[in-house]
């Protein structure tokens, strides 16, 4: 039987190595998470070998104690970081920068060292039999302590654009914290691993669909993403396209270099999306156009808006002389009314269009 779950265990150790190389060369997947991902991978590998030598050496008889406390001391350890790496995966930020949440799972380390001792998280005594310590319970806290962190970490991020999935990965969570679970509950029951091996895999699978929706240059939605989800927009919602599209782009390229036209496309994009981005989802959909669909429709509310971009590019503007202005332009689509989206985006490119022609008439205006 031991041999048996050594061997599936191997199969997880292989798959996950393969899953590491995956990783590495995905071009997609966003550079920020390769790191945390990669680490977390790593740190599941090495609890499983310890998970397999406590099977392996706690069935031999006591000269391979040292082998099995061992064993113990690296598993015991290292689990509670596994969901500390799959929270910065999704929000580095959550994690640098609060770094106290980390306390628990460095005493649970602690412990655990002085657990061969004392008998703390576990105890191997000198017949080699493995037994639950005294305070088994602070690594089961620890555990789901980082669990509660991995789950607040999604959702924080579902504030910003991970929201699209954020519903399959909560399933992800409860499907891992599921299978760790059982084997809490049931500690002859394998299946912690089992189910964290197919969770990251099912991770990968789906970062690797969603960062593929952004633009590499501003991280705002791309134009794949844009067809999507305007295809999917119904009659009954409520919604308004806006339109920018940066004055004379061209020929700050062509005066400045494309750098210096990069960094504006990523200043542009930075504001539109802190101006729209609770409201809606923002997309770069050509060289220097942005598209946002907005579920705001009130006009007043809007213009609002409109007005923080303004206020926000006149203050940029007063850093940096040759930032560009900004051309725009809106249309509404009332719940329940014909949905015609591309007629949607003609008004809001035809208004756009008369704007940016006031601009060239009118140098005075910094935003139109």
């Amino acid at each position: 039987m031991v041999e048996n779950y050594i061997v599936t265990f191997i199969i997880d150790i292989a798959a996950l190595l393969f899953l590491v190389n995956l990783v590495q060369g995905n071009n997609i997947l966003n550079r920020l998470r390769k790191k945390p991902f990669i680490i977390g991978i790593v740190i599941t590998v090495l609890v499983i070998i310890a998970e397999a030598g406590t099977l392996r050496y706690g069935q031999e008889s006591a000269g391979f104690r040292p082998l099995h406390v061992f064993f113990n001391v690296l598993g015991f350890g290292l689990t509670p970081w596994i969901p500390i790496f799959l929270v910065a995966i999704f929000d580095l930020k959550l994690v640098k920068a609060h770094l106290l949440l980390l306390l628990p799972t460095l005493v649970n380390m602690a412990v655990t060292l002085l657990s061969p001792f004392y008998g703390l998280i576990f105890l191997v005594d000198q017949s080699n039999r493995y037994f639950r310590g005294s305070v088994f319970f602070i690594f089961v806290i620890v555990y789901l302590f980082n669990i509660l962190l991995l789950v607040i970490g999604t959702l924080r991020s579902g504030q910003k654009y991970l929201f699209t999935i954020r519903g399959k990965i909560l399933a992800l969570a409860i499907f891992a914290v599921a299978g760790t679970c059982i084997q809490l509950i049931f500690p002859m029951i394998y299946s912690s691993w089992h189910c964290v091996t197919l969770t990251l895999f099912l991770y990968y699978i789906l970062l690797a669909e969603f960062d593929g929706r952004f633009d590499t240059l501003t991280e705002l939605l791309n134009r794949g993403a844009f067809d999507k989800d305007s295809s999917r927009l119904k009659s009954s919602d409520a919604y308004t396209v806006v339109v920018f599209d940066i004055n004379l782009f061209k020929e700050i390229n062509d005066t400045y270099g494309h750098d210096y036209g990069d960094l504006v496309l990523k200043t542009i994009g930075s504001m539109i999306c802190d101006t729209f981005n609770d409201n809606g989802y923002c997309y770069r959909i050509g060289g220097d156009e942005f598209c946002v669909i907005a579920k705001e429709t009130r006009e007043e509310d809007l213009e609002r808006r409109l007005k923080q971009l303004t206020e926000k590019l006149q203050c940029e503007r007063l850093n940096d002389k040759h930032l560009p202005t900004v051309s725009y332009g809106y249309s509404y689509h009332k719940r329940n009314q014909v949905l015609d989206f591309q007629k949607n985006m003609k008004e809001a490119d035809k208004q756009m269009y008369h704007y940016k022609q006031l601009q060239k008439n009118d140098h005075s205006l910094l935003i139109r």
